[in-house]
């Protein structure tokens, strides 16, 4: 009688079910800041949501930087890498202009290409190293996602969804730039 069990992958990094566990976890989260009640006056809050965007802003322009940075000295990378830079060029967007992002086709029918708009500051440095290029921006997107999912436990119901969807596409990219590791 032939076997029909698959060997397990040995795969290193995150499985696709602990990625979406994890993205489940976060919405959950989101959906809970959003039923509680307000303890303080509506301009408390507003001036939390609005210190909560500037500063989600700014993390999404500087993750943007690190992107065009890695564009710059590895161009060999712009085909995996420019679909989600757009993204978090959206999620600044986003924050900035204080709306959710657009959806996810009209990011892959949009044009994917990095703009020549580049956030102001010093230049993040970038390794040699193609592959260390791509697996430092996997860890700067997972550490960002991170630090998204504890501040959205204490944001304000509109910017927690925000910030919980935005965490969990971090969380896919960081999947995402380190795919192909267990390919090789």
């Amino acid at each position: 009688m032939p076997s029909y069990l698959t060997a397990p992958r040995s795969r290193p990094g995150p499985r696709r079910r602990s990625l979406l566990t994890g993205a489940a976890g976060v919405a959950s989260a989101a959906l809970l800041a959003g039923c509680t009640d307000s303890a303080g006056s509506d301009t408390e809050e507003s001036s939390a949501a609005r210190r909560l965007r500037a500063a989600a802003a700014k993390d999404s322009r500087e993750l943007l930087g690190r992107y065009d940075a890695v564009l710059a000295a590895h161009p060999s990378l712009a085909g995996r890498l420019a679909p989600l830079r757009s993204e978090v060029k959206q999620h600044a967007d986003a924050f900035a202009a204080g709306r959710a992002p657009s959806t996810p086709a009209a990011t892959a029918s949009g044009s994917a290409a990095p703009s020549p708009s580049a956030p102001a500051g010093p230049s993040p440095s970038v390794p040699a190293d193609p592959g260390d290029a791509v697996r430092a921006l996997a860890k700067a997107e997972r550490e960002l996602a991170d630090r998204r999912g504890q501040a959205l436990l204490d944001a304000p119901a509109e910017e927690g969804r925000l910030l919980a969807s935005v965490a969990a596409a971090g969380a896919a990219h960081a999947y995402l730039l380190t795919e192909r590791e267990g390919d090789k």
